[in-house]
């Protein structure tokens, strides 16, 4: 993994590709130089949109003292991404049948391309950059023998992404579809994959059964949430179960990720700044438990989920369960951490930020691998 350091000479170019507008930057040793440049998608007409795409990046190539050495961004999927060919997509329509955006954007320009999904970006910037080494370094001052090296990212939106990123490497997948969260299953109702309940509309079509409200009537989750917490006339109770039941949702899909990934989770997204209110079933469901046919339970996961924006979980979380064990035969001790444990909390870069740093890696990683 390459971790991009303040004194790194090089530059990417980027892209922040969103249903209305795309915004062009570029980033270098970490940071944008430049003063982003915003156009319209046009998503439902694709010459006007691989136009604007083009003219975007010429018009940040202008802005630079020096030649770009890649381009890096996020773009929606389905796609293939390694090979830069993009599917048909939803909320850019002009999408369909396969285009090859990364390809024409190399012709064009003559420098690599790279294109990812955010999610995937998201955690890989938060594995360099941000969560988990912010953890591993708070583990480091509270004396735990424990560290982290594997991180999956959730965006909670409009969708319910993910990226997982394993001892350094972003997992991709062979046909560019790692950690597609958003397919498993509901957990209140399985004919439906999870993103029906962990995302914007599942968070409204909620609050909507609950108060008797059309769906097309029910508030956005910003207001949903300054109800449950008393700061907008409205239904508190049906605002709390609300994200509660998100955050329930969310738990068990995440928790079936967590049992094979076993490293630290981080949420980012629109809805993360909810995180007080559905953080606590979040957890509590990954502690859940199974029933077996013996009639015995166990715990859901291998390993317990600590709450890491709620201080006593950290502080539990932090100081494990050191202990020192006489080797057989000897008189000499070991020392090892017995609490099999994960922690969940939010982004400590701000998804966006998140997203850039990934995507500016990500490209220096490849440069450095290609040479």
């Amino acid at each position: 993994m390459t971790v991009p350091h303040k004194s790194d000479s090089r530059t990417v170019m980027t892209l922040d590709a969103g249903g209305t507008n795309f915004v062009f930057s570029a980033m270098r040793a970490r940071g944008e130089i430049v003063d982003p440049v915003t156009l319209p998608a046009n998503g439902y007409d694709l010459d006007a949109c691989l136009k604007g795409i083009i003219n975007g990046f010429s018009q940040v190539c202008d802005l630079l003292d020096h030649p770009p050495d890649a381009i890096s961004f996020a773009f929606p999927g389905p796609a293939d991404f390694p090979s830069g060919i993009i599917g048909n997509l939803t909320n850019l329509p002009a999408f369909r049948g396969g285009v090859a955006l990364g390809p024409m954007l190399e012709d064009h320009f003559r420098i690599p391309v790279f294109i990812n999904n955010d999610g995937d970006l998201f955690a890989y910037g938060e594995a360099i950059a941000g969560f988990l080494p912010s953890v591993n370094d708070e583990l480091q001052r509270a004396g735990s023998p424990k560290r982290f090296r594997n991180l999956f990212g959730i965006t909670l939106g409009t969708g319910f992404g993910g990226g997982i990123v394993h001892d350094g490497r972003l997992l991709l997948g062979d046909n560019s579809g790692g950690a597609e969260l958003w397919a498993i299953r509901h957990k209140l109702d399985n004919r439906l994959p999870a993103e029906e309940g962990a995302s914007i509309r599942g968070v409204r079509h909620v609050y909507a059964q609950l108060t008797g409200l059309d769906v097309n009537d029910s508030p956005k989750p910003k207001t949903i949430f300054e109800i449950a917490n008393g700061q907008t006339p409205g239904d508190r109770e049906a605002a709390t179960r609300t994200l509660q039941v998100f955050g329930e949702v969310v738990g068990d899909a995440v928790a079936s990720v967590t049992s094979l990934v076993d490293g630290l989770v981080v949420i980012g997204g629109g809805l993360a700044g909810a995180a007080q209110l559905f953080l606590p079933s979040m957890v509590a469901e990954m502690n859940g438990r199974l029933d077996l046919l013996s009639g015995a339970t166990i715990s859901r996961m291998e390993v317990a989920a600590y709450n890491l924006e709620d201080s006593e979980q950290k502080s539990r979380f932090l100081a494990g369960d050191p202990k020192q064990i006489v080797i057989p035969g000897s008189q000499r001790m070991v020392e090892y951490d017995a609490a099999r444990r994960v922690g969940v909390g939010l982004s400590c870069l701000g998804t966006s930020l998140a997203v850039a740093i990934g995507a500016y890696a990500f490209a220096l990683d490849a440069l450095d691998r290609s040479k």
